[in-house]
């Protein structure tokens, strides 16, 4: 099988699989599912901690599920802001840290291990409680989570395809040389597509259309920065791919990086602008 044509039949595969856990799955099995998506991200995140030895990747598996349940327990004490501010925190950094990379070459700090693990953590746990908690978001929770993950899925496809015909500027050589700035353009103009046909679909008012509009450019970038730091992340561990679970796309973390980051963003900002209320 091709390539391209591999690639396409597992994003099928994926796709109405997300959906159907998206819309046919009440909040706590949908938070149930996705936290086996994240436990397989963190599984492979584990390698590029730099943790090839089974029992620590095991031991990183187990504190990863701790954290987690802990987590579920402080949205369900109110205390979701704790855990999308530490997110954003660590987004924060991770761009930072792509920067300094992008300019001199310079790599993680080390001794890394023990940071690049808590990299981890902070990566994957904020996201998952964003999803969760944007599903159980009143009666359009599953709307929401749906839009959020098309948002992010057509401007990884734009981005794609606006890269390949006409990308020239390269957007972070050294982090991943194969995007560019074109890239990102065409990816974020069809994330604003997509927002303004989400919009009229939903029979959003047009006076609320700026705010939704800057969310979701907001989100993009958020989820460019997701990339990038997995990127950077994969550099440091010298592989390819974070996995190969998935066929034509390498592993999870490979198919999540862009919605680790736009997840929490795309939550603090929506509140913050008012258009989740």
């Amino acid at each position: 099988m091709s390539g391209l044509r591999q690639r396409v039949l597992t994003a099928v595969v994926l796709g109405l699989g997300a959906l159907a856990a998206i819309f046919w799955l009440p909040t706590p099995a949908f938070g149930v599912v996705t936290a086996g998506v994240v436990l397989a991200g963190g599984w492979e995140w584990s390698r590029l901690a730099g943790w090839t030895d089974a029992a620590h990747r095991r031991v990183f598996l187990l504190v990863l599920a701790v954290v987690l349940a802990a987590a579920a327990v402080l949205v369900h004490r109110g205390g979701l802001a704790l855990v999308l501010v530490a997110g954003a925190l660590w987004w924060l950094a991770a761009l930072g840290l792509v920067l300094r990379y992008e300019r001199s070459g310079r790599g993680l700090p080390t001794p890394a291990g023990l940071r690049r693990a808590l990299a981890g953590h902070l990566t994957l746990v904020p996201a998952w409680a964003a999803l969760v908690a944007l599903h159980a978001h009143g009666d359009w929770g599953s709307a929401w989570v749906f839009f959020l993950a098309a948002l992010v899925w057509l401007a990884d496809i734009g981005a794609y395809f606006a890269g390949r015909r006409w990308g020239r500027r390269r957007l972070a050589v050294r982090v991943s040389p194969g995007k560019s700035w074109e890239g990102v353009a065409g990816g974020t103009l069809a994330a604003l597509a997509w927002t303004l046909v989400a919009a009229l679909v939903a029979g959003l008012p047009p006076t609320r259309w700026p705010a939704l509009l800057l969310v979701a450019v907001g989100t993009v970038a958020a989820s460019v920065l997701g990339d990038l730091s997995e990127s950077l992340f994969k550099r440091e561990a010298q592989v390819k791919d974070s996995g190969d679970l998935l066929p034509g796309h390498g592993g999870v973390l490979d198919r999540i990086d862009s919605l680790t980051a736009a997840a929490p963003v795309f939550l603090l900002l929506g509140q913050w602008a008012g258009v989740l209320p």
